[in-house]
């Protein structure tokens, strides 16, 4: 499987960006896709997931604020972020597999938030 991340880059506080991660290869073994960010000195950390039957899952952290969603047809995920913050800059990966910290990993985009 691979995945290729597109979207990122500079936006104030407040803002919004929107991500997309395609999928291509082998995805019918895939029924998890997700986004994972990573912040400097930080561990990487799930922040939204979507399965094949439609389940979404939200860290706390950007509950009401992001939006996972998923375009079946064009094998497609996106993140749409609202409301940023500076906290919420670091670097994003799309992810997926069967569960949580799936094998197949897109490369990370930079989302950074500041004024």
């Amino acid at each position: 499987v691979q995945l290729q991340v597109s979207g990122g880059g500079l936006v104030q506080p407040g803002g919004s960006l929107r991500l997309s991660c395609a999928a291509s290869g082998s995805i019918f073994s895939v029924n998890v896709m997700g986004w994972y960010r990573q912040a400097p000195g930080k561990r990487r950390d799930v922040v939204a997931l979507i399965s094949s039957t439609g389940d979404l899952n939200y860290a706390d952290s950007v509950k009401g604020r992001f939006t996972i969603s998923r375009d079946y047809a064009k094998n497609t995920v996106y993140l749409q972020m609202d409301s940023l913050k500076p906290e919420d800059t670091a670097l994003y990966y799309c992810n997926a597999g069967r569960g949580l910290f799936g094998p197949y990993w897109g490369q990370g985009t930079l989302v950074t938030v500041s004024s």
